[in-house]
């Protein structure tokens, strides 16, 4: 199984990397794969790298719904 999630670029680092907000914690990956990323952009995340983009209000969604099943809520 393959998971991809949501993150929003926080800061842009030379060497085609970013640094990443998921739900509060910091993350330094690749956006090699992504055409002028820009610091705010919500990107699809698949282990390090950032593999597309998503528009606000569907990555604020599936945030959501993501926080909602690892409370143990149902979806």
């Amino acid at each position: 199984m393959c998971l991809a999630m949501p993150v929003r670029v926080t800061e842009l680092i030379p060497g085609e990397l970013a640094r990443v907000d998921i739900d509060g914690v910091s993350r330094e990956v690749s956006v090699a794969l992504i055409d002028a990323p820009e610091v705010g952009d919500y990107l699809i995340l698949h282990v390090g790298y950032a593999i597309g983009r998503l528009d606000a209000a569907e990555a604020e969604r599936t945030l959501a719904l993501m926080r909602e099943l690892a409370a143990g809520g149902e979806a």
